[in-house]
C-alpha cells in the first residue's frame, strides 16, 4: 500500500500554493510532476560530468556514455524488452511514431496498401499515418467507437486484410481514458502477420508494460508523462523489424563510415539516434523509471483505480456534469462538461480555487466531432493525487455551477 504522504513530499511542487490555495494538480495526462531523485539526477549530469556522449575519450564523456547506456538498459527492463539494440531514444512520443511512419513506411508500405488506426487516437498517432498514405498513395482505415469510447472490434476484424501494412493503435485514450483491447487487436492483427504499433504516452504510467507479453512489434512512450523529464522518449522496435528499416534522419552517431561515394550505416540501436541525444534527459528519464518501480506499478495501479472510482463517483452525483467515456476499463482519466457553462470557463474558475485541470480537444479532435461536443473539461490523477484533491475538484465544480446559474 502506498504512504501517499511520503509519496507526496518526494514530488516539491506539490508544496506549492496557487492564488493563495494548496495546489491540487489533476493535469498528470498533459505531463507529470518530478520527483526530487529525478531532478537531482539531471542537477549531477550538469555539475558532474555534462559530456557529449560516444565520441569522447575523456574522463566526463566516458562517464555520461556509461550512464546513457545504463540508462537503456533501465529501460529495456522496465518494459521487458528483448535487448537494449531494441530500446531507440528520442524527443517523445510523436516522435518514435514519426520514425516508424518515415522508416517502416518508406520501406514496407506502397501504392494501394492500408494503415489502421483507431477513433481513439491522438493527433500524433492519425497525422503522421496520414502524411505518409498522401506520400505513398495508401489509405487510412479507422476502427469506429461508441458513445461509450469503447471499440467496434468486428468492424476491425472485417478490415484487416491483405492490404493492411500496419495497425497503430493507443493503449489508453488521452481523451478520454478508454483502454482499448490493445492484446486482442495485437493477436488478431499478428494471426495475419500484420504489426502492430502502441502509443503508450497514457499507458505506461499506469501500471506494468510488458511488450514481450503484448507482442507488439512497437511501443512508443514519452518521459515526461511517466515522471521524467520532458524531450525525452523511447521507440521500441522488435530487432528483425528494426534492422530491415532505413533510418529516418542523418547524421553524425548513426554511421560506421562516410564517404561522398557511400555511407555505411551504424549497428542498432544508435542507428536511428542521428546527432547528440538528450542523453541527460535519457537518465533522468531512468532515474524515474527506477523511482516508480521501487513504489511498485501494482500499488500505483491500485491507488489511482481507487481515485477513478471515488472521483467518477463524486462528480456522477453532481446535477448537471456528463462524463464521456464511460467505459468499464479506463485510466485514471474523467472527461466532462457542466451544463451551461463553457469547458475554458470552468477550467479558469477551477484554476482560480488552486485546481488544475486541462481543458478542449486534448488533441483528439475526431473524438470531440463523435460525441458532438467541441471539447471536454479533464481531470487526470496518478498515484501522488488524493481523495481530498477530489473533494477539492468536486466543491469547485460547484461552486462554478453556483457562479454561472
Amino acid at each position: 500500500m502506498i504512504d501517499i504522504e511520503k509519496i507526496r513530499t518526494d514530488f516539491p511542487i506539490l508544496g506549492e500554493r496557487v492564488y493563495g490555495k494548496d495546489l491540487v494538480y489533476l493535469d498528470n495526462g498533459a505531463t507529470t510532476q518530478k520527483p526530487k531523485v529525478v531532478i537531482d539526477r539531471m542537477e549531477e549530469v550538469f555539475t558532474r560530468y555534462n559530456s557529449n556522449i560516444h565520441r569522447g575519450v575523456h574522463h566526463l564523456s566516458d562517464i555520461a556514455s556509461r550512464e546513457y547506456e545504463q540508462a537503456r538498459e533501465i529501460v529495456r527492463g522496465f518494459i521487458n524488452a528483448g535487448s537494449t539494440d531494441e530500446i531507440i531514444f528520442n524527443s517523445g512520443t510523436t516522435a518514435g511514431i514519426n520514425n516508424v511512419a518515415c522508416s517502416f513506411g518508406e520501406r514496407f508500405v506502397g501504392r494501394g496498401d492500408e494503415i489502421v488506426i483507431s477513433a481513439l487516437e491522438h493527433h500524433a498517432n492519425i497525422v503522421p499515418w496520414q502524411m505518409l498514405c498522401e506520400r505513398k498513395g495508401a489509405t487510412l482505415r479507422v476502427i469506429p467507437m461508441s458513445d461509450d469510447g469503447e471499440l467496434n472490434i468486428d468492424h476491425y476484424k472485417a478490415i484487416l486484410g491483405k492490404s493492411t501494412r500496419l495497425v497503430a493503435i493507443t493503449h489508453a485514450s488521452n481523451a478520454l481514458g478508454v483502454v482499448p483491447p490493445v492484446k486482442e487487436i495485437i493477436a488478431e492483427a499478428r494471426r495475419l502477420g500484420i504489426p502492430v504499433l502502441v502509443d503508450g504516452a497514457q499507458g505506461v504510467q499506469h501500471g506494468v508494460v510488458d511488450v514481450r507479453d503484448l507482442d507488439c512489434d512497437f511501443y512508443v512512450f514519452s518521459g515526461h508523462k511517466v515522471y521524467g523529464p520532458t524531450g525525452i522518449g523511447v521507440l521500441y522496435g522488435k530487432r528483425e523489424l528494426l534492422d530491415d528499416m532505413p533510418p529516418w534522419q542523418g547524421g553524425g552517431d548513426m554511421v560506421k563510415s562516410v564517404t561522398f561515394e557511400k555511407t555505411e550505416y551504424n549497428d542498432l540501436p544508435f542507428k536511428f539516434e542521428a546527432g547528440t541525444t538528450n542523453y541527460a534527459g535519457a537518465i533522468g528519464l531512468a532515474a524515474a523509471l527506477e523511482y516508480i518501480g521501487a513504489v511498485g506499478l501494482e500499488e500505483i495501479a491500485a491507488a489511482e483505480a481507487d481515485l477513478l472510482s471515488y472521483a467518477t463517483e463524486r462528480l456522477s452525483a453532481i446535477k448537471g456534469v456528463t462524463i464521456y467515456g464511460n467505459s468499464s476499463c479506463k485510466i485514471s482519466v474523467i472527461s466532462f462538461l457542466i451544463d451551461g457553462v463553457h469547458q475554458y470557463d470552468a477550467g479558469m474558475v477551477l484554476d482560480k480555487m488552486g485546481v488544475a485541470v486541462r481543458t478542449g480537444t486534448h488533441c483528439a479532435q475526431p473524438v470531440m466531432e463523435r460525441l458532438g461536443i467541441d471539447g471536454t473539461i479533464r481531470a487526470s490523477f496518478c498515484f501522488y493525487n488524493t481523495r481530498h484533491e477530489v473533494d477539492r475538484l468536486a466543491e469547485g465544480i460547484e461552486k462554478v455551477i453556483e457562479m454561472f446559474r
